[in-house]
């Protein structure tokens, strides 16, 4: 006869190894299966290798998804201080790095080693690595694996979505939601760097590395953080945070002065013997003040601006408009935008509703964070969520 367990989580990462834990500790039996000869690569890698594991203001607010009022109920009953008590009783150190950002003191591995202890107390079996060769259902769920088969009354998808395939990501998650008929929203690589346009790429790529405080705005959001020059074109915090807002053929808009006012500045030095790429180099890095008064209006000394030629510096100085090409792809992204429709989901139990029994979590489904450690928060608030019911 088959092997059976109340519970089959597919995907040993953040969300998975949550919901795990909780479906565990209410005396289900429950088996993880993941691809990867490798424990939760993406916990590993994220932080810089420090995990930001959450963020203290995670709320509704900080995530995208067609459907934005889904995240509500997980988020308001698993929030960052249930997880920060976990880390505590766990006897992690941690900090406030910005803007509500919790990262470990040590490294990734302590977050990973935790949820494999919690796992373990609970007596939750892993195969790994372990290929899912075919999902099938009658009555209960029937796996077909290269470790053999077993059944599962409940059947927990944790997979993941398509960033960072050189980790491992794959579209597994979403074949299944098309084999059981359930939608999926359309998918994007999203907190990814975006690539200039060759017109811009012939003013910039000889620049990369320069990163300037400003305010990003695209898609109706801005965000006041770093940005960083590429050889192919803009990243650093501001831009992935903007790139999920972002839609191809849309412009971004730039203010790189959000301190100054950059009119007033300009026609103080008007009469000025001061090149102008000279005078931005005093608030902007030297390079790129060149590079960009190259682009925009080429540098000469300050007298021999008319007044309305620095009117309309200083308005590019605040609305600098760039038209990406692109995006530089999965590969670089940190997460996938769109997913599992969440009209076709149970806020309250993440269950498929057309499909009792089966249950989507974490990044798979069509609920996105922004960037800061939003994403684990609804990793482990939707693996809570669907733990209590599976």
């Amino acid at each position: 006869m088959m092997p059976g367990k109340d519970v089959v989580v597919i995907g040993g990462g953040a969300a998975g190894m949550m919901c795990a834990i909780e479906a565990g500790k209410r005396g289900r039996s429950v088996l993880i299966i993941d691809h990867s000869p490798k424990l939760a690569e993406k916990i590993r890698i994220s932080g810089g290798g420090r995990c930001n594991f959450t963020n203290l203001h995670a709320r509704p607010e900080n995530y995208l998804s067609e459907n934005p009022h889904f995240c509500r109920s997980a988020l308001a009953r698993y929030t960052p201080r249930d997880f920060i008590a976990l880390v505590e009783r766990q006897g992690i150190g941690y900090h406030e790095k910005k803007l509500g950002q919790l990262f470990c003191d040590g490294s990734s591995q302590q977050i990973i080693e935790m949820l494999k202890r919690e796992c373990d107390a609970v007596g939750v079996q892993w195969w790994q690595p372990c290929q899912v060769r075919r999902v099938t259902q009658g009555g209960d769920f029937r796996l077909s694996t290269d470790r053999g088969e077993v059944r599962a009354d409940s059947l927990v998808i944790a997979s993941g979505g398509l960033s960072i395939p050189q980790i491992g990501a794959s579209p597994f998650g979403y074949r299944i939601a098309e084999q059981f008929g359930i939608a999926v929203t359309p998918l994007r690589p999203a907190l990814v760097p975006l690539t200039f346009a060759p017109e811009d790429l012939a003013h910039y790529a000889g620049i990369p590395g320069i990163s300037i405080d400003a305010v990003v705005s695209a898609g109706g959001m801005q965000f006041r953080e770093n940005l960083l020059i590429t050889h192919r074109g803009l990243s650093g915090p501001a831009i992935l945070q903007a790139s999920s807002y972002w839609r191809p053929g849309e412009m971004i808009h730039i203010d790189l002065l959000p301190d100054e006012d950059a009119e007033a500045l300009l026609l103080e030095h008007r009469w000025s013997q001061m090149q102008l790429a000279n005078l931005l180099g005093r608030y902007l890095p030297k390079r790129f003040a060149q590079a960009w008064s190259a682009a925009v209006l080429p540098s000469r000394p300050m007298q021999q601006y008319s007044e309305q030629e620095l009117r309309m510096l200083a308005a590019r100085l605040h609305g600098w408009q760039l038209r990406p090409s692109g995006t530089v792809g999965y590969k670089k992204a940190e997460v996938t935008l769109g997913g599992i429709d969440t009209r076709e989901l149970s806020s309250k139990t993440m269950e498929a509703r057309k499909v009792p029994g089966l249950y989507f979590i974490g990044e798979v489904v069509d609920v996105t964070g922004q960037l800061g450690g939003y994403n684990f928060q609804w990793a482990w608030a939707s693996g809570y969520a669907a733990g209590q019911y599976v």
